[in-house]
């Protein structure tokens, strides 16, 4: 099976400018290919995840990956599926996040001075230089405005007014891909199947300026079974950062997915073999566990290592023998946040963020879903008093859900 066939049957690829012109780059070691990533948080999300691998499966085939961080076009923000305008960052921010990115990149691929080692580039180094009028004048030139307005990755902001600040995001996205064209020999962008008109742009522009080919491939995107974007938790987004999401709490995510999701999962996002997969799929019932536990442990471990990932499955399998409690998600509250030396059981369900509400909380625990170190909750009013807080207590949801609260500081108040 060659790598464009892999990529193929593991549902990866949406679309390309070429399918035949695109396998013969990457399944020969041909292609210079590039993706964005703009620094608009100070982590990567799981939502990162397939084009991260993607670029990693070509790197690994003998192709050369440049990855680029958009200090430059995080000026103007991306409208792609968005109904509001992004919130502007400093360049400060931005720098800052960007630097953030590289050590995560790092995981997934190599970077130096090799034929196939990656190179990283932020097109603020070049975007932040043009001049306006010349750009106007030797780019503007080859964009019509009808057929941009057309494209899909302006379709929800045009409902609510489109800026012309954000009208500028696909010339300047196109004129990366011309850019590093010129510079590197770049011949491929990837992106999600959202960015599909600013790719094409991309390729567009650099066959019109200076005659070369270039070619265009998308990414799936991965939604979830009720067709919410891959990579979203009740608190948020999955971040690669431990920090912002610890690896207990990464591992369960995939340990939770729903069981229809679970091998896609697998198949998309890991490097588990295509014949590995293939035995997986007969399982049903409980027998899924087995994959999503191999799902959850192979995304861990790419992200925090082998060790955080095997820590990770063993505290899921046992959260209460010997001490493998102290590696799941945890809040520290203050003493300002009790009420009467006390806090309630509600709150320390919002507080944590296994519930949004007071009102979800309140259902969870009429529903008999809510324990407090292994003790139902059956009262609505229950609290959980200063001194048990400041030893540490562990809520759980369900079946599945667990989360350590701690009281912050000294029980006196």
């Amino acid at each position: 099976m060659t790598l464009f066939e892999e990529l193929k049957a593991r549902e990866i690829i949406a679309q390309t400018s070429g399918d035949d012109e695109v396998a013969e780059l990457i399944n020969n070691g041909k292609a210079v290919f590039y993706t964005g990533f703009d620094p608009s948080a100070d982590s990567l999300t799981a939502g990162h995840f397939v084009p991260l691998t993607l670029m990693k499966r070509l790197q690994s085939a003998g192709n050369k990956p440049i990855v680029l961080t958009g200090g430059g076009t995080m000026m103007v923000g991306d409208p792609s599926g968005r109904t509001d305008m992004r919130s502007m960052l400093t360049i400060d921010d931005i720098r800052a996040n960007a630097k953030r990115f590289q050590a995560q990149f790092e995981r997934f691929m190599t970077f130096g001075d090799g034929k196939t080692d990656a190179m990283a580039v932020d097109n603020s180094d070049w975007l932040m230089k043009l001049n306006y009028l010349d750009f106007l004048r030797d780019i503007g030139v080859h964009f019509s405005v009808n057929r941009m307005l057309a494209a899909e990755c302006y379709k929800n902001r045009m409902a609510q007014g489109l800026t012309f600040l954000e009208f500028n995001y696909m010339i300047m996205q196109a004129y990366d891909f011309y850019h590093l064209n010129e510079q590197f020999g770049c011949n491929l962008q990837l992106g999600g199947d959202d960015q599909w008109s600013n790719i094409l742009a991309g390729a567009d522009l650099v066959r019109r300026k200076s005659g070369k080919q270039a070619h265009a491939l998308t990414i799936a995107l991965l939604l979830t079974h009720d067709g919410q974007k891959m990579g979203k938790t009740q608190k948020g987004a999955l971040w690669l950062d431990k920090s912002k999401t610890s690896p207990y709490e990464f591992f369960q995510f995939f340990r939770n997915v729903h069981d229809d999701d679970a091998l896609r999962y697998l198949k998309r996002l890991t490097f588990v073999t295509m014949d590995e997969i293939r035995e997986y799929e007969g399982l049903t019932g409980s027998a899924v566990n087995e994959i999503k536990e191999r799902l959850a442990f192979e995304m861990t471990a790419m992200v925090h290592g082998g060790e955080e990932a095997n820590k990770a499955k063993e505290t899921a399998r046992g959260l209460f023998s010997g001490g493998a409690a102290e590696t799941m998600p945890s809040t520290e509250i203050t003493a300002a946040q009790l009420m009467d030396d006390a806090l309630t059981v509600i709150d320390a369900l919002v507080l944590c963020g296994i519930a949004k509400s007071k009102g979800e909380a309140r259902r969870l625990i009429e529903q008999g879903g809510v324990t407090v170190d292994e003790q139902k909750v059956a009262d609505i009013a229950q609290t959980i008093a200063r001194e048990v807080l400041q030893n540490g207590v562990v809520l759980r949801k369900g079946k599945k859900v667990y989360h350590k609260i701690t009281l912050r500081g000294p029980i006196n108040l």
